[in-house]
């Protein structure tokens, strides 16, 4: 892969922080909250779906994954993540680069699952 290799990645969210990335024009990703150090993004639809699914519902009723693109470029500053079993994979974005990371975003923030 070069320089110029795109990277699509899923997030799960619930409607609170969907509501917020729908006032981003669908372009970016609201801050952290003190408590949430991380912002993980994950690397396959599947895994996705299931942390909408399993935990944003019963959390709060709704659950959505999102797709979006970055460059591999960008994305090399990080490790990929395991976080538990072999599929569930995840970059780990520390809070305070996610400005950076949200101008990196090729393209706009989409909405591709609903749940329930």
């Amino acid at each position: 892969m070069d320089d110029t290799t795109v990277v699509t990645l899923w997030r799960p969210v619930g409607p609170k922080e969907l509501e917020l990335i729908r006032q981003s024009g669908m372009k970016a990703f609201p801050p952290r909250l003190p408590e949430q150090p991380i912002f993980y993004p994950v690397l396959t639809e599947e895994y996705a779906r299931t942390i909408a699914r399993d935990w944003n519902v019963p959390a709060s009723g709704k659950g959505y994954v999102l797709r979006f693109q970055l460059s591999k470029a960008f994305l090399d500053r990080y490790k990929v993540q395991q976080a538990g079993g072999r599929e569930h994979r995840e970059y780990w974005i520390p809070a305070e680069d996610l400005a950076v990371f949200n101008a990196a975003l090729i393209g706009e923030i989409e909405v591709i699952a609903e749940f329930p």
